[in-house]
């Protein structure tokens, strides 16, 4: 990634507080059965590399009221921190096609289910909560957010003038 400057740094800051915000006003931002809004932001790696920093900060401040504790706070995070990357990465493959904003979308969705089912699991005070029916519950509200919300998302919105303003803005700090 290309250095931080102060725009794309108060943009990270930006992604960080509207993840935290609509992860905490959202009464289904936590446990098994999870419909994290805010995960809908996962998109924006795709299209801007340096909003992973903002996703993983933002994943830390909402995780800091979670029931899961520590946990949550740092394999939450970490969670977030490695879907952002991977796909930042398929960001990079040009031409960007449908298939190819599809793929992106499922990094969140896997790491979400394997990392947050694990966490779930290991902090749950329920007895008998199974690692994989975790998963699956976690990895099923994950999808719904990045594919009915994420996927329409990132087809429509490099359609709109903020949004290329935006991408022109990054584009003009890499020539720099």
């Amino acid at each position: 990634m290309s250095k931080f400057s102060t725009r794309k740094i108060a943009f990270a800051a930006l992604v960080a507080a509207v993840y935290a915000a609509l992860t905490m006003i959202n009464p289904w931002g936590y446990g098994p059965v999870q419909f994290r809004i805010s995960e809908l932001l996962c998109i924006l790696p795709f299209f801007f590399p340096y909003s992973v920093w903002g996703l993983f900060v933002g994943c830390i401040l909402s995780n800091l009221i979670s029931a899961y504790g520590l946990y949550d706070v740092v394999f939450g995070s970490l969670a977030s921190l490695l879907a952002g990357f991977c796909t930042m990465q398929l960001g990079k493959i040009r031409p960007q096609s449908l298939l190819t904003k599809a793929l992106a979308c499922l990094p969140p969705v896997i790491f979400n289910a394997l990392i947050i089912g694990g966490v779930i699991v290991l902090s749950a005070s329920t007895p008998g909560e199974t690692y994989w029916f975790t998963a699956l519950t976690v990895g099923l509200g994950e999808a719904v957010v990045l594919y009915v919300l994420g996927l329409p998302a990132m087809v429509l919105l490099p359609k709109s003038a903020f949004f290329r303003t935006l991408q022109s803005l990054y584009a003009k700090e890499i020539e720099q």
